[in-house]
């Protein structure tokens, strides 16, 4: 799962007589870039290997083709710390979705396999459909069972901006959600992506406490990657996550690295480099901020 190693020596030769710092050229139309070379302050972007664990997936209990087993064994032989779980919400039927009862069944399931899989974690998550009013789809008291949520838009797709801002901005101000999952809803070369006011969404995630998903399926890659220097310097944290549907679907992260490396995030921003420790502090000190 690691990339080709490129060579820029011939490049580099060009940018050394110019005496100036080495850009990578998925960083070149990021407007600050020769900028930051010249002051020597070019970010370190992230990497493949920074990926610590493999966060938004889908089992056989939903839409997904694997089960949980065979989803965790496959991380811990690529050296992964943890995997989050994150199947369809019950509105999702047409995906299987998890009804409350179906819920409980697969977090004994899943206390099971972690108590077998240790050190190697699976974390207890949803892909909650957010409503057309802007709510989850389960009560506060299910979606407090869960690690973390997250939230995504699925149905009613074609909207107006200001339809599209209502619904979202009410599912981050849910003190439950944690991620907001691929937030235009976009299809590459297939469906435009509901309008939606970037900056507001962003400062909103901030003021809330919710990350906000890069999703690396090859069809979606949303949030899309000119819009990470401002959510950068805004200080959100982002998130590359699969959404995979099977073990093959996990490989779709170097999509999401690669569109990233463009933005300019680095490992530190990007909660799925976090390891076991820093993830499961990161989820303690937002369920406190969130007052959860």
């Amino acid at each position: 799962m690691f990339f080709e190693k490129n060579n820029y020596e011939n490049e580099e030769a060009i940018f050394e007589k110019a005496g100036v710092p080495f850009i990578y050229p998925y960083y070149r139309e990021t407007k600050d870039a020769v900028d930051q070379a010249i002051n020597n302050s070019l970010p370190q972007t992230i990497a493949l290997n920074d990926i610590k664990g493999i966060i938004h997936n889908h089992s056989n209990w939903s839409d997904g083709i694997n089960t949980i087993d065979e989803l965790a064994d496959n991380l811990i032989k690529n050296n992964f710390e943890y995997l989050v779980m994150s199947d369809h919400s019950k509105t999702a039927a047409y995906a299987n979705g998890l009804s409350e009862e179906r819920i409980k069944e697969q977090h004994i399931y899943i206390d099971k396999l972690n108590q077998k899989l240790a050190p190697f974690k699976i974390f207890k998550s949803i892909e909650s459909d957010i409503l057309n009013d802007g709510n989850l789809d389960y009560s506060d008291e299910v979606l407090s069972s869960f690690d973390l949520v997250i939230a995504s838009v699925h149905s009613n797709l074609y909207m107006s901006e200001e339809k599209a801002m209502q619904r979202l901005m009410k599912a981050i101000e849910n003190r439950y959600t944690t991620i907001l999952g691929h937030p235009t809803g976009r299809l590459l070369l297939s469906r435009n992506g509901y309008p939606i006011n970037h900056e507001k969404i962003i400062d909103a995630c901030v003021a809330n406490h919710v990350v906000i998903e890069i999703n690396a399926n090859p069809h979606r890659l949303d949030l899309d990657w000119s819009w990470i220097p401002y959510a950068l310097e805004k200080d959100v944290l982002l998130s590359i996550n699969p959404d995979a549907h099977s073990i093959e679907g996990f490989y779709d992260i170097k999509y999401g690295v690669l569109a990233a490396q463009k933005g300019g995030l680095t490992a530190q921003r990007n909660l799925s480099s976090f390891n076991l420790e820093e993830f499961e502090d990161y989820l303690k000190k937002t369920k406190a901020a969130k007052n959860i």
